[in-house]
């Protein structure tokens, strides 16, 4: 099925502008990361690996399909990719998925203990997501352990979405956040909000000592 290029242009340039956005804010140093937002039901436009986010070009952003595989390109989409469209399978308001790797994220997700998730309570920007209306409420970002096998990964991915789809995120320890929002704009809010209470985590753990 052939994907709209309309679309695909708009997604490009907005995947662009996020970028810029996240690299300025150094929460994607380099050639990490990777972002994608949905063109359709069957398609959605994605980072090509290896491509400095700062300095990203609409030539830098290609489309798969829901599988992860290239759709009239022959560039290489990031290995990340079966982490992306996982979200979009399962959860088919999505809009945009962004990864981040930010030094916040990647030292916090070290420090939690292996197999427990963050648990974030009483915080009063937990309401940045939506289905959270209270500071009461409880977000549960789990911590799933690195590793380069995406096709492992990416099922693991699918049983907690598939258990949890109303929460809004994941970190890979030593590595990032994932999360997703029905638009970019949303998305970009969930990772501001999110760096926001990673940082408040890192300090109180800091003063407890």
């Amino acid at each position: 099925m052939p994907f709209d290029v309309t679309r695909y242009a708009r997604a490009a340039q907005s995947i662009v502008d996020a970028g810029r956005f996240l690299f300025a804010q150094g929460w994607s140093p380099a050639t990490s990361s990777n972002y994608s937002e949905r063109i359709d039901p069957q398609h959605i436009a994605i980072t090509v690996s290896g491509r400095h986010k700062g300095q990203l070009e609409a030539g830098d952003v290609m489309v798969v399909d829901l599988q992860g595989q290239p759709v009239q390109s022959q560039c290489r989409s990031s290995a990340e990719t079966l982490l992306h469209t996982v979200v979009y399978d399962l959860l088919p308001d999505t809009g945009a998925v962004l990864h981040t790797h930010s030094v916040k994220a990647t030292v916090l997700s070290r420090l939690l203990p292996l197999g427990e998730p963050l648990v974030l309570s009483g915080y009063e920007l937990q309401k940045a997501f939506p289905g959270f209306d209270t500071h009461e409420s409880e977000l549960i970002v789990p911590v799933f352990d690195n590793t380069q096998d995406m096709d492992a990964l990416s099922q693991q991915v699918r049983q907690w979405l598939s258990a949890n789809p109303g929460q809004p995120g994941y970190l890979i320890r030593g590595h990032g956040l994932y999360t997703w929002g029905d638009t970019m704009a949303d998305c970009l809010r969930h990772v501001e909000a999110f760096e926001f209470l990673f940082e408040c985590e890192l300090e109180t753990m800091r003063i407890r000592r």
